[in-house]
């Protein structure tokens, strides 16, 4: 199996199991996670605590050089969405067909990056109009992929959301 790169996106206040049971769950399957964030080195602290630094800085991020995207939930996505480097970064990747996992507050990136336009996506139902503000279609299923993104709701969602994106990212059939 050939070792995948995946960026994780971070700031202050992610939702800690949003972040940390899909990097888990594709490191271990093999995969090298990178944590990427406004300054390399930084500290960011989740809604409960738990602590993880930046690899790299959003500066650094360069989508011809990883195979997919994780986007966590809590109050970061609306301090990361702010980045234009990010947001060019998202509509790169998702130009270039790579998969891109949001869960719950996560698809306000998505929605800034612009790339939801006839999308079928889920997310917490706090967002549901500013997604289908931004065109996409949403729907209340716990996991919902539509080509390279895929997109859940809530912790609770984990364990299928953590296997669909990890699914996409090795080419397995779903």
């Amino acid at each position: 199996m050939t070792q995948k790169k995946v960026v994780c996106l971070i700031d202050d206040e992610f939702e800690d199991l949003e972040l940390w049971y899909p990097v888990y769950r594709a490191r271990e399957e093999g995969a090298e996670v990178v944590y990427a964030g406004p300054e390399r080195g930084r500290k960011h602290i989740g809604k409960y605590g738990v602590p993880a630094v930046a690899d790299i800085s959003y500066e650094e991020l360069d989508a011809d050089s990883c195979d997919g995207l994780l986007v966590p939930g809590g109050w970061a996505p609306d301090k990361i969405r702010r980045d234009p480097k990010v947001l060019e970064f998202v509509r790169r990747m998702n130009e270039a067909g790579k998969p891109i996992g949001q869960i719950c507050h996560a698809g306000w990136v998505l929605v800034s990056a612009k790339i939801l336009e006839g999308r079928i996506v889920t997310s917490t139902p706090g967002i549901r109009d500013d997604m289908e503000n931004a065109g996409a279609t949403w729907i209340d299923e716990a996991v919902v992929v539509d080509g390279n993104i895929v997109s859940a709701r809530r912790p609770p969602d984990l364990p299928p959301y953590a296997k669909a994106f990890c699914d996409l990212l090795y080419g397995r059939a779903r």
